[in-house]
């Protein structure tokens, strides 16, 4: 985990909110995994490396959309994890939900929908208005994958 997280702070090097960002998301995934059923190395990996691609979509598309980093994430996700010693098995699972972290119902393991959840978790606040509490409520029933993930939203955000 830390050498993981060591590896991703330096190819951030000095983007503190990526950085955060990372430390956040695997943070959350950290919770959900002691209530949802995940293998703890590919969803920590997945956390740590989700938006590996974001400076790479920045420099060859102009733009951080999810799709641009779930497409330029796996390729660097892969270098990283293979110079770690990661299986080949893992490094692919991992970069798989890298790949499609934006794009739910891809993939449906609960790996996956673990990741997802937590990075929700994080970014919930920038993507809707959370002062609204009844839209809301609606929308983490219908954003979040897992129930622990919907659980831990309601408790963050409607103080449930």
């Amino acid at each position: 985990r830390e050498t993981l997280i060591g590896a991703m702070e330096a190819y951030f090097d000095e983007d503190a909110k990526r950085i955060n960002h990372a430390h956040r998301v695997t943070d959350y995934a950290e919770k959900l995994l002691k209530q949802e059923d995940g293998d703890p190395v590919i969803v920590i990996g997945a956390s740590v490396l989700h938006d590996i691609g974001i400076h790479q979509a920045e420099k060859k598309y102009g733009s951080t959309i999810g799709k641009y980093h779930e497409q330029e994430g796996p390729p660097i996700a892969r270098g990283i994890l293979t110079k770690l010693g990661f299986e080949q098995n893992q490094t692919e699972e991992i970069c798989q939900i890298i790949a499609h972290h934006h794009s739910p119902g891809i993939i449906t393991t609960n790996n996956f929908k673990i990741l997802y959840d937590a990075d929700w978790l994080v970014n919930l606040k920038d993507e809707y208005d959370i002062r609204d509490k009844a839209k809301l409520s609606t929308i983490i029933n219908g954003v979040f994958l897992t129930q622990s993930g919907t659980t831990l939203a309601r408790e963050i955000y409607l103080n449930e």
